[in-house]
């Protein structure tokens, strides 16, 4: 199996091309169509100065301006992807073509990634299994870091600071070519401080809790994240070695983790910055290894990895029905290794381009502490794929695929380490978790239509996709104690399949552009965290189940050159969700985001340098569709503004931003937040800056 598994797979991110790129030049003309032209998916780019003039306190937050593209905060400083309502395993990062794996299942777990290491990210809205398999059903945020640089020696600091969680931080870059050589160094280190709101109290369930100084209590956190790459660029080889290493460290909202702090003997007021119990850790390190064969017609490529997830959350011991308290503060740790081979091969023949490939994923993780809530697994999963895409004219093409997955799922055992009683005379150590090993297959199939006519485009893409339940779905057992609910899995669960129409229409002139984007998605065995009328140890149980659901919305967006110096933009995006089957038929599902709508307008002027300045009104729509216990969360709006500068220094580019969100400093949920159940509102006026230096 070794040899099977060191044989494989494709990169996956040389399958996607871009096709609509978010930045301060527009792009008509051929360029634009021919970029369109290349995929039948909805994917829009982002490139570095997109990230330096939206940056957010995570990846997700920066990149939330994108139709469709949702972040789940964890506080101020960690969030995690979701698209067109889709998040944890069914959106799938990658990184320079290999998927990003964490323990992305996890409501409190954010995304382990430096967005100041990032040159370019995509996002592929929709499924995608056919081209990055299991978890890319809901789609994929492709990131990219190893461009080969074109001078001897460049590199850009950037500061960074915000004032809704006093944040400062700091990113260094170094990268230089040498004949045919190349190097990139960077570091990147974050301090924040617990994040403030507007309100002086919250309720959690009946107890109402004073904040100190309107901040929310032991949300503090640091981050530390480095990166080397090595590289060779010939003629018609490419071979790049990138080692990165990200940690994080912050503590959890302490009035959200039960009832207990109320009597705990830690100051959580002493300071602003300490991260006290409860709290997380998490590191990550990548090792990737991409080498690459072009010629005119022809290119081949490999990609190797190793992947080290090492996570701790670390609670003050009590305890908890017949759990007695435990000895030290380890509640959970989770160390996760990933292996990962992918090779693919794309050649041109005439009008045709045909591309084949194979996946392949192996992956160990280990559990300790005193809290149970998913047993050790392995993980081992293998793909192949032919995809065409077959130009019939300039201004039409078609194309399809089709792609094989085998998993193989293996659960470890779990027993309590403290007994149960069940009877007057016994106790047992309760098993939680049985061994037990499932194996999966699937074929998946896409296929699309791309057509241009003039300033018109329209693209048609429908498809079926796939996942994999995953180890917490099949063998989960246990109290979170962070949403203080008891979730239980199910071991007979069958993989999900996805059947998705996506359709973008789209004009472009030399001063405005419009887009749309419809799409429906029916899944005749969704998988979800169903909420029963049962209890175990006191906690309501959640089960994991499967429902018909059908899906379907539509993000929209348009640009508009008024003048030379004046312009505009409109972003809005709506989804519907409905389950047609089980107990909960005619809800909707768990963390439906609601409809939103984003107005903005700039003007731009020349005075030494490049000059900006904007204002922003987002609005977001009420959400009475819920899955109880979830609350209702009432629309609002919000007044941003920003102002950026860039000016050329020399041999140097000076380059300001500065950004001012919730100006009115409105209190508002957001309804897919990890907090909002417990009534935390969102960030209050938040001042950012960013000072960079391009050399």
């Amino acid at each position: 199996m070794l040899q099977i598994f060191l044989a494989a797979t494709l990169c996956a991110s040389a399958a996607i091309d871009s096709v609509h790129t978010l930045h301060d030049v527009s792009v008509t003309g051929d360029a634009w169509r021919d970029r369109q032209m290349r995929t039948s998916q909805s994917v829009q780019q982002v490139d570095r100065n997109y990230i330096d003039r939206n940056a957010g306190g995570s990846l997700m937050q920066t990149l939330e301006g994108i139709p469709g593209v949702k972040a789940m905060t964890i506080g101020s400083g960690q969030s995690k992807p979701m698209i067109r309502g889709m998040a944890f395993n069914r959106v799938a990062v990658t990184e320079d073509g290999i998927k990003h794996e964490g323990q992305q299942w996890g409501e409190d777990h954010g995304l382990e990634v430096d967005q100041f290491a990032i040159d370019r990210a995509e996002v592929v809205k929709g499924p995608a299994a056919l081209l990055y398999g299991s978890d890319a059903i809901g789609g994929v945020i492709n990131l990219f870091t190893n461009h080969v640089p074109l001078r001897e020696f460049e590199g850009t600091v950037r500061l960074v600071g915000r004032s809704v969680n006093d944040q400062l931080g700091a990113s260094a870059k170094v990268q230089g070519r040498h004949d045919r050589f190349f190097y990139r160094l960077n570091y990147t280190h974050i301090d924040y401080a617990d994040a403030k709101v507007p309100t002086d109290s919250i309720q959690y369930y009946s107890y109402y809790i004073r904040l100190h100084d309107r901040r929310l209590r032991n949300t503090a956190g640091r981050e530390r994240n480095g990166g080397v790459l090595l590289g060779y660029a010939g003629y018609n080889f490419h071979a790049d070695l990138r080692v990165s290493d990200n940690y994080a460290a912050s503590g959890f909202f302490a009035n959200a983790h039960g009832l207990e702090v109320r009597l705990s003997d830690i100051d959580y007021d002493r300071s602003a910055r300490d991260i006290d119990l409860p709290r997380q850790s998490v590191n990550h390190l990548k090792v990737l290894a991409h080498l690459a064969w072009h010629k005119s017609d022809f290119v081949a490529d490999v990609n190797l990895a190793y992947q080290n997830n090492l996570r701790e959350e670390h609670s003050e011991p009590i305890a908890h029905g017949y759990m007695p308290t435990p000895d030290g503060t380890l509640e959970r740790r989770f160390n996760k290794s990933t292996w990962t081979a992918n090779a693919g091969a794309r050649c041109t023949l005439g009008n045709n381009e045909l591309r084949i490939g194979i996946n392949s994923e192996w992956q160990r993780n280990r559990r300790s502490g005193w809290g149970f809530i998913i047993p050790d697994f392995e993980a081992f999963s293998i793909g192949t794929y032919a995809f065409d895409r077959w130009a019939l004219t300039d201004n039409l093409a078609v194309n399809a695929g089709v792609r094989f997955d085998f998993n193989r799922t293996h659960i470890g055992s779990y027993s309590d380490w403290f007994k149960t009683p069940v009877s007057a005379d016994d106790s047992v150590f309760k098993q939680r978790s049985e061994a037990s090993s499932r194996n999966f297959h699937n074929v998946t199939w896409a296929a699309g239509i791309n057509y241009a006519s003039g300033d018109w485009l329209f693209k048609a893409n429908v498809g079926k996709s796939f996942r994999v339940p995953i180890p917490k779905e099949l063998g989960a057992d246990g109290i979170n104690y962070h949403i203080f609910r008891y979730e239980q899995g199910n071991g007979d669960l069958d993989p999900e399949r996805s059947y998705q129409l996506d359709i973008c229409v789209a004009l472009t002139r030399p001063t405005f552009s419009v887009q749309t984007n419809p799409f429906v998605n029916y899944f005749p065995n969704y998988i979800y965290l169903n909420p029963t009328s049962r209890y175990v140890e006191g906690l309501q149980l959640y089960q994991y189940t499967q429902a018909e659901v059908l899906r379907y919305g539509f993000e929209a967006q348009a640009d508009f050159r008024i003048t030379e110096h004046w312009k505009a933009d409109f972003a809005a995006d709506y989804l519907y969700s409905e389950q047609l089957s089980s107990d909960k038929k005619g809800y909707t599902l768990p963390f439906s985001v609601p409809w939103s709508m984003n107005i903005g307008g700039e003007y731009g002027f020349a005075w030494r340098g490049t000059n900006s300045i904007g204002l922003n009104i987002r609005v977001v729509g009420t959400q009475n569709e819920i899955v109880p216990p979830e609350k209702p969360t009432d629309g609002h709006w919000t007044l941003g503004a920003s102002a950026n500068k860039e000016m050329p220094l020399g041999n140097t580019t000076f380059k300001v931003t500065l950004r001012a969100e919730n100006l009115l400093n409105h209190r508002y949920y957001d309804h897919t937040s990890y907090y909002r159940l417990i009534d935390v509102p969102e960030p209050g006026r938040n001042f950012s800056l960013l000072v960079g230096l391009e050399f």
